[in-house]
């Protein structure tokens, strides 16, 4: 009998514990086979989706894309029409940040170990994927769940700050406007700055999103991809395209902007 060994992939951006954590891994799970192993958060992205893994080992703290940010990407990409009905991997995440790790993943039901890798720790682990890659060959994968542990996740990451922002500081030239929060119609990350763009013009600023995500009142701006928050008080129009994707027209702007599939929920009556 030909049995269908379960496949992993493993992104890491340091060789050293890449290599330790698949050679504990063909200690404690030797039917798994590791189709790879990724330097940093955009290669895990791309691999993921050239080799369908069953399941992903993701470091937290990579290069440009963290590992929360590739698995939201590589979900946000997912499509299992082209993956041959291939449900979405099972993730695990891998991190040095003990604290932050029992408070976002354990609240989000999401398994991850803690650097350096105990083998007690791993031994759970692959039992919890054992069981959650045969539950999924029984029942299919609640893919919908897997996007809200994920969102949760994200949102941890980005605690709010004690009060919201009020005014941006932009820089003009040689001057500094000093823009209200509630002119701008929406933020876009642009490499090392983020683009702020009013109804009249565009701002850039060096914060990045990242640290600017926790300072803005979440009621009223809505991240709706991995670099886009928009004011939903300018939000005009939301339409779905024949592939059931999701944009958005904002007033005073001409372009559309696209909403990712994890933020698809705030717009729920669509």
């Amino acid at each position: 009998m030909n049995l269908v060994r379960p496949t992993a992939l493993i992104a890491e951006d340091e060789p050293l514990l890449a290599a330790a954590l698949q050679a504990e891994l063909t200690q404690v799970w030797p039917e798994l086979q590791v189709l790879a192993t990724a330097g940093d958060g955009a290669s895990a992205v791309t691999q993921a989706l050239q080799l369908r893994p069953d399941v992903l080992f993701f470091d937290i703290r990579m290069p440009a894309l963290s590992g929360l940010e590739a698995a939201a990407e590589l979900a946000d990409a997912w499509n299992i029409d082209t993956a041959q009905g291939k449900p979405f991997p099972a993730l695990v995440f891998v991190t040095a940040y003990d604290q932050y790790a029992m408070a976002a993943f354990e609240a989000q039901a999401m398994d991850y170990l803690l650097k350096p890798v105990q083998t007690g720790r791993l031994h759970r682990t692959v039992a919890k994927l054992q069981q959650a890659l045969a539950n999924r060959a029984n029942a299919g994968v609640d893919f919908e769940s897997t996007l809200a542990q994920l969102r949760g996740l994200l949102g941890a990451s980005t605690a709010p700050a004690q009060a919201p922002l009020k005014m941006i500081q932009a820089s003009v030239g040689n001057s500094i406007r000093m823009l209200p929060v509630q002119e701008v119609v929406y933020f876009e990350a642009a490499d090392k700055y983020v683009r702020v763009l009013s109804s009249e013009r565009e701002y850039l600023i060096r914060t990045p999103l990242k640290e600017l995500l926790p300072q803005l009142d979440t009621t009223q701006f809505w991240q709706i991809h991995r670099g886009t928050v928009v004011n939903s008080n300018c939000i005009e129009t939301v339409t779905r395209d024949e592939a059931g994707k999701l944009s958005v027209s904002l007033r005073g702007r001409s372009e559309k902007l696209p909403v990712s599939r994890l933020y698809v929920h705030l717009f729920k009556a669509m």
